[in-house]
């Protein structure tokens, strides 16, 4: 039987395979050395086959799952009103933006979203970005430069990070929390031009919140800037999911249409004149295609939702299932957050102690990740658990059972 020639390697392919692998480049062979110290310290990545819509219950590795690893915490996803405004913006607009936002791509679809994240989030102007991280390196470093200072939480996200990495800014980070080191940071560094301070609105890992309202008065004692980065608060926290910056006077906000809000991209809400700003000297920002029209348009959608009835509705939801799964945690006298998140960390430290409970919990029929470093701390390698609310009651009582049955590998409360 013939062989399928686009399953056979042609004699030229598998001799330039050979030849790499009995002299490998010196730069290549490098980088495996590196996945095999990877490989040996537990701490090696790798992406598992998901199948079907980001519910509750999915497909891992063909096997039917609890899905407790997505952000998707409102179940807004696979929405029919999310659907429909994308299929039907396709259809009117067509799909892609065709370049960035200051040639040809600003498009009725983006202006029309960035007015409604205006609106709702009660500042003068919003402007959109194709991803969170696309946002906070981009702000961040044009905000900041080798004259200024950014004061940042120890357990910012990685994309605040790199954003005052890019800045060349002189960068304090202050211990997670820790507003009396900030403050004498602050008093400290009077004589940066300008001053930034960066903090997640709840943090990504640990599922805890900032200080907002303490950040906002050492931000006004120091005449300094606040960004807040409210990815993981935006649609659940907050009048109309608006998040816990509402109303506080936050000078930056930011936050993600990828998680509460079902869809992709991200936004920046902010005064006109710092927005205009960041028109000029965002480079991922201006250096990049606008997002696509349905994507936007589903954004929109998505916004009218969590600001509606239904939107209420879900983040009750989701307020009795962080009750209910925490309770439980207690009881099994594992260690739990304080505050009742819906990300609920539940610390392991050894990276493959973590990996082999995230899959005997897989073998159960719960899909949990294990978190390592360098995403967390090394000796803070963890279960890290999102809690959304199209989990039943059902779907968490089986998580803490699964969680009881392997009670004698974790860690005491």
């Amino acid at each position: 039987m013939p062989q399928d020639p686009s399953r056979t390697p042609s004699r030229s392919s598998a001799s330039r395979s050979e030849a790499r692998t009995e002299d490998p480049n010196p730069g290549l062979a490098s980088l495996l050395d590196e996945l095999t110290t990877l490989e040996q310290r537990g701490l090696r990545r790798r992406m598992r086959p998901i199948d079907g819509p980001q519910t509750a219950e999915i497909v891992v590795d063909g096997r039917p799952s609890i899905n407790f690893c997505s952000n998707n915490y409102l179940g807004l996803a696979d929405h029919p009103a999310l659907i429909a405004a994308a299929r039907d913006a396709m259809e009117r607009e067509g799909f892609g933006a065709g370049a960035s936002r200051l040639i040809v791509g600003n498009l009725t679809a983006h202006r029309r979203l960035e007015d409604h994240i205006a609106t709702w989030k009660r500042t003068d102007a919003a402007l959109l970005f194709n991803s969170g991280y696309h946002a906070n390196v981009g702000v961040v470093s044009a905000l900041a430069g080798p004259e200024d200072a950014i004061y940042s939480d120890a357990l910012n996200h990685a994309s605040l990070i790199d954003g005052s990495r890019l800045s060349r800014a002189t960068v304090h980070v202050y211990p997670h929390l820790d507003l009396g080191t900030l403050a004498e940071l602050l008093q400290g560094g009077r004589h940066h031009r300008r001053r930034l301070i960066l903090t997640d609105a709840v943090f990504s890992m640990d599922g805890d919140q900032a200080p907002l309202a303490d950040l906002v008065r050492l931000a006004r004692r120091y005449d300094a800037l606040l960004l807040v980065d409210e990815a993981h608060a935006a649609g659940v926290l907050g009048e109309g999911g608006a998040g816990p910056t509402l109303g506080l006077g936050i000078d930056v906000q930011i936050g993600t249409f990828g998680k509460a809000l079902g869809g992709f991209g991200a936004y920046v809400a902010a005064s006109a004149p710092l927005i205009d700003y960041l028109v000029q000297r965002a480079r991922s920002f201006v250096f990049t295609t606008a997002l696509p029209v349905p994507v936007a348009a589903a954004a929109t959608a998505a916004l009218d939702l969590v600001q509606g009835d239904e939107g209420q509705r879900r983040r009750a939801a989701l307020i009795r299932v962080c009750a209910r799964f925490h309770a439980g945690l207690q009881k099994l006298h594992l260690p739990a957050p304080v505050s009742p998140s819906h990300i609920v960390p539940i610390l392991v430290g050894d990276p493959e102690r973590t990996m082999t409970l995230s899959e005997n919990l897989l073998a159960r029929g719960i899909y949990v990740q294990g978190i390592r470093p360098p995403t967390v701390s090394p000796g803070t390698a963890r279960l890290r658990f999102t809690l959304m609310a199209t989990h039943t009651d059902d779907h968490i009582d089986r998580a803490l059972a699964a969680l009881a049955e392997l009670r004698h590998h974790l860690p005491p409360a």
